[in-house]
C-alpha cells in the first residue's frame, strides 16, 4: 500500500479530472487517425500490387504498411501524457518509452526496405545473373542482422547502459557461443563461401551422391534443390560444399557417343558408305558439330561402329529432339541400303553321322 500511495503522490496524478479527459481524448483521437491513415495506406498498397506497372511510390508505401499496432499505442499514450503536468522524472520514462519504440519500428522499416530491395533486385537478376540472385539471401541476412544490432545498442545506450563495455563483455562471451554453435557457423561460413565462390547458382542443375535436381534458394544455413521427381531435398550449405557435385547449369555443349552394330553379312562397299551417310545424317540438324564416325571394331556379335559429334546446347529436350531426330533417319538410311542391325546371336551346327 505504501508504494501506490508514493505513485499516487507523483505530479501527474496530481492534474484535474479536465486535464485527464483531454488527454485521453488527444491520445485516442491521435490512435485513431494513425490506425485510419495505415488503413489507407495498405488499401492504397493493394491497388499498386494489382498493376503489372511498378510504380515509384510502391516500396514506400509498402515499407510504411508495415508499422505496428503497439507502435501507434505507444505514440498516442506520449502525445496524450504530455498534455499533463508531470515531474522531470515521469517526463523521462516517458521520453525513452517513445524513443525505444520509434528505435523499433525504425528497425521494422529498415529490415522492410531491405527486403524489398533485394527482392527487387533478385528479381531482376534471375534473367541477367543468376550469381547475384543466389547471394542476395544470405546478403538480406546479413543485412537485417546488422540493422538490428544497431537498433539493440541504441535502444541500450537509451536506457542508459555502458555500451562500450557491454561490446567488450560481448568479445569473451562470443568465444563460448561460438564454441557451442560449430554447426550454425560452418553452414554460415559456408553459404558465404558460395557468395564468393559461386560453384553454384539459382537455377543450376546439379547431381550430388544419389540426389539431382536444381537449385531453387541459397539460404544461409541451407539449400534448397527441386528433385525431378517433384519433392524438395534441403541439404547443408557445409556438407553441401564437401560434396562432389556435377554442375550441369555450367555445361557450354554436350558431347554425344553412339554405337551401332550391323551384321557380319553387309557387304564391304556399304561398310565403307556407312560412316559418310552418318555424318550427313548428324550434319543435317542444327545446334551440332559432328566429330567422327569409324568402323570401331569387330565385336563377338557384330560389326561396331562409333560416332561422336556434339549438341551445341546445354538442353537435355534439345539433346533428345536431335538424337531421336538422327536415330530415326539412320534407320530409314539402312533401310534404304538394306542394311542390317545386329543383336546377339548364336549358330547351332549339325553334323549328322
Amino acid at each position: 500500500m505504501e508504494h501506490i500511495t508514493e505513485i499516487l503522490t507523483l505530479p501527474i496524478f496530481r492534474n484535474s479530472l479536465i486535464d485527464w479527459i483531454v488527454a485521453c481524448a488527444v491520445g485516442t483521437a491521435l490512435f485513431v487517425v494513425l490506425l485510419i491513415a495505415r488503413g489507407t495506406i495498405r488499401r492504397y498498397h493493394t491497388i499498386l500490387k494489382r498493376t503489372e506497372k511498378i510504380e515509384w511510390t510502391e516500396m514506400p508505401v509498402e515499407i510504411l504498411s508495415r508499422t505496428s499496432v503497439l507502435f501507434f499505442l505507444v505514440v498516442s499514450l506520449f502525445a496524450g501524457l504530455s498534455t499533463l503536468s508531470m515531474s522531470t522524472g515521469t517526463a523521462k520514462v516517458l521520453s525513452a518509452a517513445a524513443t525505444i519504440a520509434l528505435f523499433v519500428q525504425v528497425g521494422t522499416w529498415a529490415g522492410a526496405a531491405s527486403t524489398l530491395m533485394l527482392e527487387h533486385r533478385r528479381r531482376r537478376a534471375l534473367g541477367s545473373d543468376r550469381a547475384v540472385a543466389s547471394s542476395l539471401g544470405i546478403i538480406g541476412f546479413l543485412m537485417r542482422m546488422a540493422i538490428w544490432v544497431v537498433i539493440v545498442l541504441l535502444v541500450l545506450d537509451n536506457l542508459g547502459i555502458d555500451v562500450t563495455a557491454l561490446i567488450a563483455g560481448l568479445g569473451i562471451g562470443g568465444i563460448a557461443v561460438a564454441l557451442a554453435s560449430q554447426n550454425i557457423l560452418s553452414d554460415l561460413f559456408a553459404s558465404l563461401s558460395i557468395i564468393f565462390d559461386r560453384p553454384f547458382v539459382i537455377g543450376d542443375f546439379l547431381i550430388l551422391d544419389d540426389y539431382m535436381g536444381s537449385v531453387e534458394y541459397i539460404g544461409v544455413k541451407s539449400t534448397r534443390v527441386r528433385s525431378l521427381s517433384g519433392e524438395q531435398i534441403i541439404l547443408s550449405n557445409a556438407e553441401l560444399l564437401k560434396s562432389r557435385m556435377r554442375n550441369y547449369g555450367r555445361m557450354v555443349e554436350r558431347r554425344v557417343a553412339f554405337t551401332l552394330n550391323v551384321t557380319y553379312e553387309t557387304d564391304s562397299d556399304l561398310l565403307e558408305r556407312i560412316p559418310k551417310e552418318i555424318q550427313r545424317i548428324v550434319e543435317s540438324q542444327k545446334d551440332t558439330r559432328f566429330d567422327r564416325s569409324h568402323f570401331a571394331k569387330y565385336g563377338p556379335h557384330s560389326l561396331d561402329f562409333e560416332t561422336v559429334y556434339y549438341v551445341l546446347s546445354a538442353d537435355y529436350n534439345r539433346y533428345m529432339d536431335i538424337q531421336q531426330a538422327i536415330n530415326l533417319s539412320i534407320f530409314r538410311e539402312f533401310e534404304r541400303l538394306k542394311v542390317e542391325f545386329a543383336y546377339p546371336t548364336q549358330k547351332l551346327y549339325l553334323n549328322r553321322t
